[in-house]
């Protein structure tokens, strides 16, 4: 209940133990336990630290039907990156970059939004892409957000 309602988020893990009632080991095996059993997901920095071992970059519930189960208003916005997430993550690594929100096996660029969404965060970067809510089809790199539900 208390990741349902922050999520997705950059982790106080500090403040997350505290609300747990927890200590930072058993915080941190409830997280890994939490994963296995798919209830929720971790997205990690693609930096390869002994940091990102004990923090991960954020914390999203595993599928956007938990969202809906655990909390009474989903935000829209999360449900987008966690659906995304959940269908992007069975194909290739899935870490967060520096810009946007997604990056798929370490070039491919995704930042998910809305129909209004622009490429203003990612349009320097190569190989970027969005993942649009709300529209039909795609054109160039706007792809819409249904298409990555039949990745599987």
């Amino acid at each position: 209940m208390v990741l349902s309602e922050r999520v997705p988020q950059t982790p106080n893990m500090n403040d997350l133990y505290r609300e747990l009632e927890t200590n930072r080991e058993q915080g941190l095996r409830m997280l890994q336990l939490l994963q296995q059993a798919e209830l929720i997901a971790l997205l990690n920095s693609p930096t390869k630290s002994l940091k990102r071992l004990s923090k991960p970059a954020k914390i999203y519930l595993d599928n956007a039907n938990l969202m809906y189960a655990l909390t009474p208003l989903a935000n829209k916005g999360t449900l987008r990156e966690t659906f995304f997430f959940n269908q992007m993550r069975t194909l290739g690594a899935v870490t967060l970059p520096a810009k946007g929100d997604f990056l798929i096996d370490g070039h491919l660029l995704f930042e998910v939004g809305g129909r209004n969404k622009t490429f203003e965060q990612i349009k320097d970067e190569p190989d970027s892409y969005l993942a649009v809510d709300g529209i039909e089809y795609g054109l160039h790199n706007r792809i819409p957000l249904y298409a990555f539900g039949l990745m599987y």
